[in-house]
């Protein structure tokens, strides 16, 4: 019989949700028609086609890649919380894209925890004082994996009392 892997499992029905509520509550992830492609725990990736996402030189629009980013920053976090079971909105505070390379395919954005940042101080915080920061590292790689666009910024959830 084979082995199921329970925590691979969990990951995928937890990222299928976070995407369903993305495209319920989001009007634009719709019209990007972003996926939830990939969470383990530690990293969330998003993903969205080219085609409604390109600028009028045939490229990914910087607009989508930024979105992706941000909600995949987001997302991760928001993921993170669910597990625990808290309740929290959760805002993007400040961030800085940069642009490397223009994106002529589908594309996908990844993120995780800025180097130094922890899961475990986030939530002593947001114990604490109801009022919880971590800074993200978000990458849209090319095919070849070297990046075309980054994001790294700072979120801040508030316990909902």
């Amino acid at each position: 019989m084979p082995m199921i892997d329970l925590a691979h499992a969990t990951h995928a029905v937890h990222a299928a949700a976070l995407e369903q509520e993305l495209l319920s509550d989001i009007p634009l992830t719709r019209a990007m028609a972003l996926k939830a492609t990939g969470y383990d725990g530690d990293s969330l990736t998003l993903s969205a086609p080219l085609g409604p996402n390109v600028n009028d030189k045939g490229c990914a629009f910087g607009g989508s890649l930024a979105s992706l980013m941000t909600l995949a920053g987001w997302g991760v976090i928001k993921l993170a919380t669910d597990a625990r079971a808290l309740d929290c909105d959760i805002y993007v505070q400040d961030s800085t894209v940069r642009y490397l390379a223009p994106v002529w395919e589908d594309f996908s954005a990844t993120a995780r925890l800025a180097d130094g940042e922890s899961f475990e101080a986030f939530f002593a915080a947001l114990a604490a004082r109801g009022k919880g920061r971590l800074r993200v590292h978000v990458t849209v790689p090319l095919a070849d994996g070297v990046p075309a666009a980054t994001l790294d910024a700072r979120f801040v959830a508030l316990a909902k009392r």
